[in-house]
């Protein structure tokens, strides 16, 4: 059995849920809710997910979900629930998501220092 962490706030005790180490810019965690708002849905979060696929072997796949997976974890940021599946969390863990909005390039982006190389798309990654 595994002790699990609680956290004391002023008068009240909680336990903290097991939580994934991806973490989301400011930025792209006000893109994201600005989506879900114009969508008018309050009840989805996030779903950050690495799949099989791509020419370098894995390929993200960021989404909102209103589902919930067996062994899902959750990360709040500023109000936007981000979730991130049991086999995914590996691949992600330590991963910055970012949002880009330049002459150049709009989109979200995907840092992460797990990815040991990429296809030259950067569509995937190994």
């Amino acid at each position: 059995m595994t002790a699990e962490n609680t956290v004391t706030h002023g008068e009240a005790t909680a336990t903290d849920a097991p939580t994934h180490g991806v973490e989301l810019s400011e930025a792209a965690a006000s893109k994201a809710k600005a989506l879900l708002e114009q969508e008018g849905r309050d009840d989805m979060f996030l779903r950050i997910a690495v799949q099989p696929g791509g020419c370098a072997g894995l390929r993200y796949q960021l989404f909102f979900d209103e589902r919930t997976l067996d062994g899902d974890v959750f990360r709040d940021f500023g109000g936007l629930r981000v979730v991130v599946d049991r086999m995914s969390a590996p691949y992600l863990q330590g991963a910055v998501i970012d949002f880009v909005d330049s002459i150049e390039k709009q989109g979200f982006t995907i840092d992460n220092p797990n990815a040991t190389g990429s296809c030259a798309c950067g569509d995937s990654f190994n």
